[in-house]
């Protein structure tokens, strides 16, 4: 599903790029240092570097316990909490919440998105929900998107990723996507749709997918945008309710030129990633260096999730058993990968202790501070799959310069940890 690489990778290459890729694509952020391991704060969840990714897998980590009806240890949460800055944003990781955050923070729509659909599933937290909100829709881009870090150094402009997470943040957060307009008037919904591949796209069963941003002027399928695209569209995100009925995806196919609807360019959305499915039982991707392409488990796990919101899980069947018999060492030891693992079992109603042989839950409770116990206070989640609505979401370097690095630092961390 897409290039998303190792951030690392990515600040080289911005730095010393002079029209070449980078030269590796890295499972994990490295170390401060060759000689050092990294620091782990206490109550983050994983052991490997959290510079790039810390809120982000902290958020799915907490995010799936909550799904499975855990209640997340304590300092676990206080931990995400204490990540935000005073304007409401979250960095991808800040070593010292004692300290104001400054220059140096790499600040995140991606990470403030994710945080902000995990601590409105936790309760408990309007304060720092409304904050994060308010600085989201301040650094809304005047075509209605967001890029992954507003106003930074990396800030490549509006991409389809970060305007999707946002977009589902925004929704779980009780605001209405479709009436927070930038100053320009456009709404996310405008900007989002403009990546969508049309009618007249080559091949045809790329018509519905979604590209990231642009390359060259010519818009690209990208299974990653084209997932998190779906969950947007439809007003949900990765903890999905299991529907009690279920249609197979429709061929790819796009929607009408001209018009915003939503829920109609997911359903087209999904007909592509049912599509592509077919062939391998999973998406695959092309590492710099080679020219085969290979399983890409991260973004099938994605379009697993996407095509189970959209109300297509026997689409989605063949991608959940090839995960099952291929994720357990794609997904070791990796809070993200894992909870997202869970929320695709949960998504389709598989059971995410039995899942092709290994516990999912025991195995992301292993990372990090184990959950108080079952949550006993959780409402029961209302099955809204009738209109659609789960209020939810958990989704060459220098000649593209721009799309490089908004890929490379995008929404969804999780390449940069799973």
């Amino acid at each position: 599903m897409n290039v998303r690489r190792s951030a690392a990778a990515l600040a080289a290459s911005a730095v010393l790029c002079v029209g070449v890729a980078p030269a590796a694509l890295a499972d994990t952020a490295p170390p401060a240092s060759p000689s050092a391991p990294p620091v782990i704060p206490s109550g983050l969840y994983g052991k490997e570097d959290p510079m790039y990714d810390g809120v982000w897998r902290q958020s799915f980590a907490l995010l799936a316990q909550d799904t499975v009806g855990l209640k997340p240890a304590a300092q676990a949460v206080d931990w995400l909490v204490g990540q935000q800055c005073a304007n409401g944003s979250f960095p991808a990781f800040r070593a010292d919440a004692t300290k104001d955050c400054d220059a140096t923070a790499y600040i995140d729509s991606n990470a403030t998105a994710a945080a902000v659909q995990t601590l409105t599933a936790l309760g408990g937290h309007g304060d720092s929900v409304k904050k994060a909100v308010a600085w989201l829709k301040s650094v809304q881009n005047e075509d209605g998107g967001w890029s992954s870090n507003p106003g930074g150094a990396m800030d490549s402009g509006t991409d389809a990723n970060s305007t999707a997470i946002v977009i589902s943040a925004l929704t779980a957060a009780g605001e209405k996507p479709a009436e927070t307009k930038s100053k320009a008037g456009k709404t996310p919904y405008e900007a989002l749709l403009s990546f969508q591949l049309g009618c007249t796209a080559e091949p045809a069963t790329d018509r519905g997918a979604f590209a990231y941003q642009p390359v060259d002027g010519k818009l690209l399928a990208n299974g990653d945008a084209t997932a998190a695209a779906v969950l947007a569209g439809l007003g949900t995100g990765p903890a999905v309710v299991p529907s009690g009925t279920d249609t197979p995806a429709a061929a790819p196919t796009c929607p009408a030129a001209g018009t915003v609807d939503p829920a109609a360019a997911a359903q087209a959305a999904a007909g592509h990633l049912a599509e592509a499915l077919k062939k391998d039982g999973h998406l695959t991707a092309v590492t710099p260096g080679s020219d085969q392409p290979t399983p890409d488990t991260g973004n099938t796990v994605d379009a697993v999730i996407a095509l189970a919101a959209a109300g297509h899980k026997q689409s989605a069947a063949g991608a959940l058993e090839w995960l099952k018999a291929n994720s357990a060492e794609w997904s070791k030891g990796k809070p993200a990968a894992l909870g997202t693992l869970v929320l695709a079992a949960h998504a389709t109603g598989t059971d995410p202790k039995s899942f092709g042989g290994t516990d999912l839950v025991a195995a992301l409770n292993a990372t990090g501070p184990a959950p108080q116990g079952p949550d006993t206070e959780a409402t029961p989640v209302k099955d809204d799959s009738s209109d659609s609505k789960n209020l939810w979401w958990i989704i060459g370097a220098c000649g593209a310069a721009g799309v490089g690095i908004g890929i490379l630092l995008s929404g969804r961390r999780k390449k940069n940890q799973l």
